[in-house]
């Protein structure tokens, strides 16, 4: 099982006195240092929004290449509807060169919405530009000079798409939140498929996960191929109490206010508790008790290839992010590789 971390270079939540160019060299420190201690990849969101400054992840991700020799350097995710696939797979096919063959991409549709009229799309075509965009961004990775038309971007008459990536094919994994549709495209596909559970029991997942490996079977893919990952909001401490007094205060104002926008109920100590438990999706607490969880996660999934950890909505200072960081690569991803094959099951 790969173990990661993915950041949406969270800015200013809590009030903290740095500047955005200080908040992504830490964030580049903090790649580099995932690497040091033999993280597996570390991921880059892209957003919109005043509260983060991943919106060009791919830059940032291009920072961290030049610093880092192992780690792999992926989105987290790309959204590709409101993106041009021309100019997305040339960024990471330069980051690939960059990086030696380190890059990857998870391509999705988005969470918010900021990206639809400040590009020009329209968002009640959500899901047809995904689709359209998707299939010509296959195409680009599989085919040098490309043939193409579609609805939404100007046809291509097999001009050719440079620079080639140093990994052939290229990486590219499709970033799901709850969407049935969603997991059997990536099934039918045989593409990777990067589940974002960020709330409720993860076992609920199962039944879509399956749709996933059903239509990858039946499109004629190997079980090899259909590879499922969790991204997953977690922080690990030395201990569960110290971990959730980190932890909560910042989630809470986080969620709280995204909640406001999308009509959720307030985050409350209750809710945070209840997500804590053995079944719900946080992964917040000491090392073992995380490391316990995600078995049991993946074994109620039927097995995964990869877990990440969010810790941005928690708001924490770099101190805290960074020791969580060598917790992270130091205790539970080791725990993870020694005792995956006794716990986790193989689909």
């Amino acid at each position: 099982m790969e173990v990661g971390i993915d950041s949406f270079a969270a800015f200013d939540n809590a009030g903290l006195e740095i500047s955005p160019s200080e908040r992504l060299r830490r964030l580049v420190e903090q790649i580099e240092y995932s690497d040091k201690i033999g993280l597996d990849v570390f991921g880059v969101g892209e957003h919109h929004r005043k509260e983060f400054l991943d919106s060009s992840p791919a830059i940032v991700l291009a920072a961290a290449a030049t610093r880092t020799k192992h780690i792999r350097l992926t989105s987290a995710v790309t959204v590709l509807s409101a993106a041009d696939p021309v100019r997305v797979f040339q960024d990471f096919a330069t980051l690939d060169l960059l990086s030696r063959g380190r890059a990857e991409m998870v391509v999705g549709r988005g969470s918010f919405t900021e990206a639809f009229p400040l590009f020009g799309f329209k968002l009640e075509e959500y899901n047809s530009l995904f689709e359209e965009k998707l299939d010509l961004l296959l195409k680009i990775r599989n085919n040098e000079h490309v043939y193409w038309s579609g609805q939404h971007r100007p046809r291509l008459n097999g001009e050719g798409v440079y620079p080639r990536p140093l990994q052939n094919p290229f990486p590219i994994w499709i970033g799901v939140g709850g969407t049935p549709q969603s997991f059997v495209r990536a099934g039918l596909l045989g593409l990777p498929l990067m589940v974002a559970i960020i709330g409720g029991e993860t076992h609920r997942f199962r039944p879509l996960i399956d749709l996933y490996r059903e239509a990858g079977r039946k499109a004629g893919h190997s079980i090899e191929q259909l590879k499922v990952g969790i991204h997953s909001i977690g922080y690990v401490a030395k201990n569960t109490e110290e971990a959730i007094d980190d932890f909560y205060p910042g989630y809470a104002r986080t969620m709280s206010e995204i909640g406001r926008e999308r009509g959720w109920s307030k985050m409350t100590r209750g809710s945070f508790d209840a997500q804590r438990d053995s079944r719900g999706a946080l992964l917040v607490g000491d090392p073992d008790e995380v490391v316990e969880k995600i078995l049991r996660h993946s074994k109620a999934l039927g097995g995964i290839s990869r877990i990440t950890f969010m810790m941005n909505p928690a708001s924490l200072p770099h101190s805290k992010l960074m020791r969580a960081t060598e917790l992270i690569g130091r205790r539970v991803a080791p725990a993870l590789r020694k005792l995956n094959e006794t716990y986790a099951v193989t689909p």
